[in-house]
């Protein structure tokens, strides 16, 4: 039988709240950060850094990889630019920048396993299962999230541009014409004397790089779930100074890279991203992400919100994006103002239905509370059913989950 022990972190001083790390919005403690990734560093039994690069968020730094590492070519001209700046405000040459290896592992990987192992052997299975729910588990699926949709929003955004646009993702930056002398116009020139490969193969080759570029990332605040468990681990000190103090990071022999932490983030009570006036997350170099309820969502869509009407509605191609445009404008609401004729009608309310081209229908029990208001008027509800919902009494009785049959109220309220 395993021994269970006391599930609480051991191994310092601990006391972090890493859900205020995750969500943090304050600008990056830069001090900090760069004294955690020294000390990463040292525990991992490497040199410090020769160099830290600064970007203004996960894609910035991103870009900054792909400059280092000779992948200019997959980056749009503006952010290879922005990119080729925030290396030389570091002192690396983004034309010969030498940044050795990717030393993730060594910094990141291999503490973490260690400390795993460690932890596993002094609890025992059961007693890190126990630790892991106390302070990993709710926070796993709110980062996870988070950082796949960063994820996401990156690669379509220098992958793929235009997709990226359409799945609610902005760069950032300025996208006019380049000032002669500029690093934008040099890098055009430069980029004109190369051949690149053209159209699909291109893109392919631009989301692998990002990708792989991703994948040698740490991810600062958003590894506050996986360093909850391990809470003053002073094997983990680096890797967790720089969490409470920056966003993602990118750790290479001779240069690190480290991003800024959001300046905004959005979501609903589910944690999903969410805001119907602007982007849900928000980097300083104006990195965005738009979502509503959790679905991405174009930027200029969100701004047609505030003057719906129902033709507008009805006349939305995609599917998706009309969802959004009902929840916004109200179901009850369209229904009244788009022609929907009644279906069904008994003692318990008015069955309505409309259909939906390349969608499910809307069908909805419109039922008046049987309780006067103070100033003697009732209240009309609508209640989304269905589409099977044949009947307003079916309707009804599935929002208390029972069968027409079966629902037999005393009083409605």
């Amino acid at each position: 039988m395993d021994e269970q022990r006391t599930p609480a972190p051991s191994g310092g001083a601990g006391g972090t709240d890493w859900r205020a790390v995750a969500a943090a919005t304050a600008g990056a403690d830069r001090a900090g950060a760069e004294a955690g990734v020294r000390l990463a560093y040292r525990q991992a039994g490497l040199a410090e850094p020769e160099r830290v690069v600064w970007a203004e968020s996960p894609l910035a730094g991103t870009a900054a990889v792909l400059l280092l590492t000779g992948q200019r070519a997959t980056l749009p001209d503006d952010v290879a630019a922005r990119a080729a700046r925030a290396l030389r405000a570091a002192g690396v040459d983004p034309d010969a920048p030498r940044p050795g290896r990717s030393v993730r592992e060594a910094v990141r990987s291999r503490p973490w396993e260690a400390e795993r192992r460690r932890v596993l052997t002094e609890l025992g299975p059961r007693g890190w299962a126990a630790r892991w729910a106390l302070a990993s588990a709710p926070l796993w699926e709110l980062t996870r999230g988070l950082t796949d949709r960063v994820r996401a929003g990156i690669t379509t955004g220098l992958a793929g541009p235009d997709e990226g646009r359409a799945a609610g993702v902005v760069i950032g930056g300025n996208t006019d014409a380049p000032a002669p002398g500029s690093d934008e116009q040099q890098v055009k020139q430069r980029d004109g004397q190369r051949s690149e490969p053209q159209g699909e193969q291109r893109g392919a080759a631009q989301e692998t790089a990002v990708r792989l570029a991703l994948a040698s990332a740490v991810l600062g605040q958003h590894d506050a779930a996986w360093l909850a468990a391990f809470d003053g681990a002073e094997a983990l000190a680096g890797v967790s100074a720089v969490a409470r103090a920056a966003g993602w990071w990118w750790p290479y022999e001779n240069v690190a890279v480290i991003s800024e932490r959001p300046r905004e983030l959005h979501r609903d009570e589910a944690g999903r991203l969410d805001r119907g006036d602007g982007p849900a997350l928000a980097y300083p170099d104006g990195f965005a992400l738009y979502a509503w309820r959790g679905m991405p969502v174009p930027a200029d869509f969100l701004e047609g919100l505030g003057v719906l009407d129902a033709r507008r509605v009805r006349t939305e191609e995609n599917a998706e994006l009309r969802r959004v445009m009902l929840e916004h404008y109200g179901y009850d609401r369209y229904l009244s103002e788009s022609g929907a004729q009644p279906v069904h009608r008994d003692e318990t309310g008015v069955l309505w239905r409309i259909e939906l081209e390349g969608d499910e229908p809307v069908v909805m029990v419109e039922v008046v509370n049987s309780t006067p208001e103070p100033d003697g008027s009732s209240r009309t509800y609508w209640l989304r059913v269905p589409p099977r919902t044949r009947t307003a009494r079916e309707g009804v009785a599935w929002t208390f989950g029972l069968s027409a049959e079966a629902y037999e109220p005393q009083r409605q309220t």
